[in-house]
């Protein structure tokens, strides 16, 4: 059914090449700028779909894998070219199912393009490295061989270039994927798994599954699923563990974050304002590695507040699809009311509003939330624990060993900033910080997708990186070593 404003699409799973209904209850997907209206209709999975997704898989996946690496490639870069001519449908399609404004999501179209065409290119490298013998007639090789089939499970706050960061890697190496994306985004997940089916990925080696949690957790524990990559909250990502790891399946896992960022006195304060505003607010606070803690070092906090206050108080609130807005809202009114709790409570705590934006007056299942900059302490919960909103609290500190120390005093480890123009202190931040990815005079947001994203502690699980291509490589396939010796001439027989 034809997908408008008034009349939402109606979705269905893909398992064994064809679209098929759900047997559950119907859900909904909706549209967070306007509270009750649906983007899409659906009834969900459940166990039976789920065997026949594993059936399909298992059955698809040595064909696939028989392919060969670069047929493969090949597959991704056609869909990276249907993906590119329907890049402004998604967009407004993500817009309205997720909230965040029509420039991020043309933005996020745009860098899911790329990451198909870059990983579409990896099958043109050596996909393997030569060792010399002891024995002069022998060539040592290695040589990766698939999975077999993958279990990816994906958020919502970025619901095109998650799943490409997961699944692109994940096919091109020869595997079957079992998909089940966030019940938030399910038209976007539908709209990206039709891509790859008009590319040509065959029947059976990809299955979307439109299911809640519960189906997640049925999928992860089947023991023909060898690999996992999920990217959402540490509760579930240590439940996948526990089910997926005893059994030798390989996990992958992002967790979230609760990321800081230092400005010492000698940083540019309109300058790192405005990154700093940018990473926390931007895509309304819905990244894990959104900016949750500014961090001043002595005379910097006062330079900064004034230019945070300005920037925060000028964001404009509004429906995504608007010209002019700069926030959206959250994905959901169950979000809004998670992200106005947590500020309520660091307020009990004792901090301190220094700006908010103007979001309008709330109203029952309002999504809108009001970008706000708190002062607080680091003992306050909303400094230790993460909220998926808006919001971002500026900390004192004396000098750099204090910012470091508070930095590094939460469970995760995701990213991290300095702003500063003193090479010493750059290099002691690097060193020190506990985050998998660290920036200099830069958001604590964003990434190059051919360079290696990950976490340290809660924020993630020690296995091979995200996104560039050598990581995905690493995680999506076994390694082999082949021994492959000249035989000896056969004697003449006289």
């Amino acid at each position: 059914m034809p997908n408008t404003l008034d009349q939402p699409a109606t979705l269905r799973h893909l398992i064994a090449g064809q679209w098929v209904d759900g047997e559950g209850a119907e859900a909904r997907s909706l549209d967070p700028a306007h509270p009750g209206r649906a983007v899409a209709v659906y009834r969900t999975a459940g166990e039976k779909l789920l065997d026949e997704a594993i059936t399909a898989a298992c059955s698809a996946q040595r064909e696939w894998s028989a392919r060969g690496l670069i047929q493969r490639g090949l597959v991704l870069r056609r869909a990276a070219g249907l993906l590119e001519e329907r890049a402004e449908e998604i967009a407004r399609l993500m817009t309205r199912e997720e909230g965040k404004t029509l420039p991020e999501s043309r933005a996020e179209v745009g860098a899911s393009v790329e990451t198909l065409y870059y990983h579409a290119a990896r099958a043109r490298a050596a996909d393997g490295t030569t060792y010399p013998s002891s024995h002069p007639d022998e060539v040592i090789r290695t040589l990766r061989r698939p999975l077999g089939v993958v279990a990816a499970i994906t958020p919502w706050n970025f619901p095109l270039q998650i799943p490409v960061w997961k699944i692109a890697p994940a096919l091109l190496w020869g595997n079957a994927v079992v998909w089940k994306p966030a019940s938030d985004t399910v038209a976007v997940a539908a709209a990206f798994a039709r891509i790859l089916v008009d590319a040509g990925v065959p029947a059976g080696v990809l299955s979307l599954l439109l299911a809640p949690g519960g189906l997640g957790a049925a999928l992860v524990a089947r023991e023909e699923v060898t690999g996992v990559t999920f990217t959402g909250s540490v509760a579930v990502g240590r439940s996948i563990q526990a089910a997926a790891v005893p059994r030798g399946a390989k996990v992958q896992m992002e967790l979230g974050g609760h990321n800081a960022a230092i400005v010492l006195p000698d940083a540019d304060p309109a300058a790192a304002a405005a990154d700093l505003v940018a990473g926390a607010m931007g895509s309304t606070g819905q990244k894990c590695t959104g900016t949750r803690r500014i961090i001043a070092v002595g005379e910097a906090y006062d330079a900064l507040l004034p230019e945070l206050r300005r920037r925060v108080e000028a964001l404009v609130v509004g429906d995504g699809l608007d010209d002019g807005v700069d926030i959206g809202p959250l994905v959901s009114a169950r979000a809004r009311e998670e992200v106005d709790s947590a500020v309520e409570q660091a307020l009990s705590e004792g901090a301190q509003v220094l700006a908010r934006a103007d979001a309008g007056p709330a109203s029952d299942g309002d999504c809108y939330f009001a970008p706000t900059l708190l002062a607080g302490h680091p003992d306050l919960t909303i400094c230790r624990e993460e909220v998926f909103g808006p919001v971002t609290t500026l900390v004192r500190a004396a000098d750099l060993d204090e910012a470091i120390r508070i930095a590094n005093g939460t469970a995760f480890g995701l990213t991290a900033a300095v702003f500063t123009g003193d090479e010493r202190a750059v290099r002691r931040c690097v060193e020190e910080l506990d985050a998998g990815l660290v920036k200099a005079n830069a958001p604590t947001t964003g990434s190059e997708l051919h360079a290696p994203f990950g976490g340290l502690k809660d924020s993630s699980f020690p296995a091979p990186r995200e996104q560039n291509g050598d990581s995905a490589a690493e995680f999506f396939t076994w390694s082999k070593t082949a021994y492959l010796r000249t035989a000896a001439p056969a004697r003449s027989r006289s």
